[in-house]
């Protein structure tokens, strides 16, 4: 009877060991499985393999873009077109400063006297102009000039003793003033001759002109 319960609990035992090493042998055998399945899964991620995700090409772009003689040759590009667009208009006769003032032309006025200059006088005088001369006649622009014409003296010096500028807004200034001409005469005698004379002038398209004069001899 010891020998059947033995040979029994003998038997229970092994039975026992058998079925656990069955039960261990699935979970062993499904491990590896599992691995090689997440390895696979792994390799086949696109996020995991950074790396080969940008192309040669699209790497070269991005280098040539950030380097510094690409950078110089943008700023290059840029300060060109700027100068292109930018360039600056010629300055004009008004905006350089070449216009003589209304006190420059009354001395280069009396200054042409002794050379007997015309063009000068010619381009000083509006042909509008109204004046009285110092033969004290009316005039106009060419009774003027043709009493300048006349003058066959010869000077040593003519030039203004004094000028008074006065402006009457932006476009009108009166002038009066003092002239002093030393010299010869035609009939061989000298003579020293002063002037008061009062010259109003306007501003047309940017160039003075001189539209109305007064002239009276006071000595000579």
């Amino acid at each position: 009877m010891k020998i059947i319960i033995s040979f029994l609990a003998t038997v229970f035992l092994a039975a026992m060991t058998f079925a656990q090493e069955e039960s261990a042998s699935p979970a062993e055998s499904t491990a590896p499985a599992t691995e090689e399945k997440a390895s696979a899964t792994v390799e086949e991620t696109p996020a995991s393999q950074p790396a080969e995700a940008a192309s040669p090409a699209a790497v070269k772009k991005a280098e040539a873009a950030t380097s510094p003689n690409a950078a110089a040759s943008a700023a290059a590009k840029k300060e060109a077109a700027t100068t292109t667009t930018a360039k600056p208009a010629a300055p004009t006769a008004a905006s350089s400063g070449k216009k003589m003032g209304v006190r420059e032309m009354e001395e280069k006025w009396e200054a042409s006297i002794p050379s007997h200059d015309l063009t000068t006088v010619q381009g000083f005088v509006a042909s509008d102009f109204v004046g009285v001369s110092s033969q004290g006649k009316f005039v106009d622009k060419s009774g003027m000039l043709a009493e300048y014409k006349k003058d066959k003296d010869t000077y040593k010096s003519a030039k203004n003793e004094r000028l008074n500028v006065k402006s009457f807004g932006p476009n009108v200034t009166v002038v009066t003033g003092r002239a002093r001409e030393k010299g010869t005469g035609k009939d061989g005698k000298a003579f020293d001759r002063t002037f008061l004379f009062t010259d109003t002038w306007i501003l047309r398209n940017g160039q003075w002109q001189c539209v109305a004069s007064q002239i009276s001899k006071v000595k000579g």
